[in-house]
């Protein structure tokens, strides 16, 4: 049994993955066929990100109220409710309406999962399981990508993903007893566990120094993936074939490195994998900016980023219940999902102004930044949580 619902969780992070990167992947299509700017994407973005924000703050409570179980079959119900629904929109305003149970869907369902792993799982999972959700994420701009050179259309993606998120939605249900079967299921944890306000949460010892962590680093990783492309041939001359490639490394990198993570992290430890992480985050912003007249450094030092930020974001979420108590993982893991949010969504937009009213070139010093807010409130969140001497 205890086999059977990893292998769940598995599916369900690969669910996780799906949607994510459909609509990049789908909107040259969609915008010109609804005849709306190229920038409006980023305002079904903001819908979507906002939902996940929403739900990730709900997420503590809606667990204990139905269980881990019950919120992830529901959750990926209502992100394959949202896929069907952009697959039939015909205007942006449709598209609006169906992007908010796509943000709600998502959020609460990674807040859950994650503290569940964290909870009962040991630390290689939870690297692996993240590398499902990549794999996920792959996959479906690949699904699109078909849809539209067969004469399928983007809402043919849609409807391709949507099919099978009901096939992950029917699993998911069915095996719902598995959940209760698990000693500690969430269920029997939430009847003890008392249900925090967002201002108790800030309240603990070390929470706002992992929130800003969090956020630090979710801006730089989608900052990275995001604008890797534009520096590399605005700012370094190199061709956009060439750039495009090096660029999708990033995320290759990422989910490469979560899996060769999960045969060291038990060893290594939560906490020193992150200090790994980061210290191989300074070596690519190092490796992207170094004036040199080869181009390959800096390519590979893309490479490096997205190899450096591969553990950092699993070692964050499994350290909650060992540095705040397994009863006050549920409510921070939901509000760490929150600032994540927060930070992909804000600071990518935030370097767009920046390079277009000063220079594409600040590209490696704004990753920079965040790079030293991820390590200064990791090592003082090490610092809160030390025992004071004897």
């Amino acid at each position: 049994m205890y086999s059977l619902l990893l292998a769940i969780i598995y599916i369900a992070f690969i669910s996780l993955g799906l949607p994510d990167s459909l609509l990049g992947s789908a909107w040259p299509s969609m915008q010109a066929q609804m005849h709306v700017p190229v920038s409006y994407a980023g305002i079904i973005s903001m819908i979507i990100s906002g939902g996940t924000i929403i739900s990730s703050l709900l997420s503590d409570r809606l667990t204990k109220k139905l269980g881990t179980g019950l919120v992830t079959a529901i959750s990926v119900f209502l992100t394959a409710a949202a896929l069907f629904g952009f697959s039939r929109s015909g205007t942006f305003w449709m598209l609006c309406m169906w992007a908010l149970p796509y943000g709600l869907g998502a959020g609460a369902v990674d807040a859950a999962l994650n503290n569940y792993v964290a909870v009962h799982y040991a630390s290689r999972h939870m690297n692996w399981l993240h590398c499902f959700w990549g794999v996920g994420a792959a996959v479906s701009p690949y699904i699109m990508g078909y849809c539209l050179s067969s004469g399928r259309g983007w809402s043919g993606g849609y409807q391709a993903v949507f099919i099978i998120q009901i096939l992950f939605t029917a699993i998911l249900f069915l095996t719902l007893p598995l959940w209760k079967g698990q000693p500690h299921s969430p269920g029997q944890e939430a009847a003890d566990a008392p249900v925090l306000k967002l201002s108790q949460i800030l309240r603990i010892k070390g929470v706002v120094s992992v929130l800003l962590a969090f956020f630090g680093y979710c801006a730089l990783e989608t900052t990275t993936g995001l604008w890797a492309s534009s520096y590399l041939v605005l700012g370094r001359g190199i061709g956009p074939e060439m750039a495009a490639k090096y660029a999708s490394f990033f995320y290759l990198g990422i989910t490469f490195g979560r899996f060769l993570c999960g045969f060291v992290s038990n060893r290594m430890g939560d906490r020193n994998m992150i200090r790994i992480g980061i210290a191989t985050i300074f070596v690519g912003i190092a490796a992207i900016c170094l004036p040199v007249e080869t181009d390959r450094i800096c390519l590979y030092g893309l490479i490096v980023i997205g190899l450096g930020c591969a553990p950092i974001y699993p070692a964050i979420i499994h350290s909650t219940p060992s540095n705040f108590g397994a009863e006050c993982s549920p409510a921070i893991i939901g509000v760490q999902m929150a600032s994540a949010y927060a930070g992909s969504s804000l600071i990518p937009p935030l370097f767009g102004l920046i390079a277009s009213g000063l220079s594409i070139l600040l590209y490696p010093a704004f990753l920079l930044l965040f790079a030293i807010l991820m390590a200064l409130m990791t090592e003082r969140l090490t610092r809160q949580l030390k025992p004071p001497p004897a």
